[in-house]
């Protein structure tokens, strides 16, 4: 049985310091959902990625990792007119970056409801979602809120990451409304503070509330009880997309059962690994690697 089933896009990524000057770039492939598969499939627990991909050689490359990785791949779709997205990423100053996107039509904004096998979704034990995927496309929004909906029927713990992306949204207020909409329907909600004010009126309707302020650490609020925990010394290398390896250490704690102080360590933990990496997913920690 897969224990945690996700859907979400996945994007090339093309980084430098300088792109109009470095004769060398770097190529990767990413997304949250992407990150907190491998993640979790890492620390031994099963999991399942469904996502649309391009039938080039991007496609090719994000389910030669999945698949390299131990991810269940089986529900994926791919998509012969679409062409994958791309984000192009600068270094400037210090570990700051500059991110361009080119994802209009991308094949992960494809996603629909009819791709989302119920089954699968129903037979998890936690169904992880984010507002990335709500926010690609009024296709992807259903198609969220559809494996929701079958988990929640069937039981199964939805987890919500408010992933808050301005770019993907026509406005504050629309981004309000969907993230809102998103939130409302998590059993654990993972945002960071200054998320939190986006989705307020959906914060009195979640049971477990996850908190990450960076370098001040997290803290969870589970049943009425507030739990903190502090940030982890690392040297960061990179310290985007860090929030998908945080919640595959979190939800990794859920599964086995953790306190939820445990849970925060892990999560703080996982996501220390990946800070520490030029990728948000090649440096996460098998299980053998946690510290005791």
């Amino acid at each position: 049985m897969t224990e945690v089933f996700t859907l979400g896009e996945a994007l090339a990524v093309v980084s430098a310091d300088r792109l109009r000057h470095d004769m060398g770039t770097r190529l990767d492939v990413e997304g949250p959902e992407l990150t907190t598969a491998v993640g979790l499939a890492r620390l031994d627990h099963s999991v399942g990625w469904l996502g649309r991909v391009s039938a080039d050689e991007l496609g090719v490359r994000t389910l030669t990792v999945l698949r390299g990785e131990g991810v269940d791949v089986s529900a994926v779709r791919v998509d012969p007119t679409a062409s994958t997205g791309l984000v192009v990423r600068q270094r400037r100053i210090g570990r700051s970056s500059h991110a361009a996107y080119y994802r209009g039509g991308s094949a992960g904004s494809r996603l629909t409801t009819g791709d989302v096998p119920g089954e699968a979704v129903q037979s998890a034990r936690i169904l992880h979602v984010t507002g990335v995927t709500v926010g690609l496309s009024g296709y992807a929004y259903s198609a969220v809120h559809h494996a929701a909906k079958l988990a929640k029927d069937a039981g199964v713990l939805v987890s919500v990451d408010v992933n808050h992306r301005p770019h993907l949204w026509d406005s504050v207020e629309d981004a309000r409304q969907g993230l809102t909409e998103l939130a409302a329907c998590a059993d654990v909600l993972f945002a960071t503070q200054d998320e939190l004010g986006l989705v307020e009126p959906a914060l009195a309707s979640v049971p477990e509330l996850v908190v990450t302020r960076g370098a001040k650490g997290a803290s969870a609020t589970v049943e009425g009880l507030r739990y903190d925990t502090q940030a982890a010394p690392v040297t960061s290398v990179d310290p985007a997309e860090v929030g998908g390896a945080f919640v595959a250490g979190y939800l990794s704690a859920i599964l086995d059962e953790l306190h939820p102080s445990d849970r925060l360590k892990r999560g703080i933990s996982v996501a220390a690994f990946a800070v520490a990496s030029p990728s948000s997913w090649q440096g996460l920690p098998t299980r053998g690697e946690l510290p005791p």
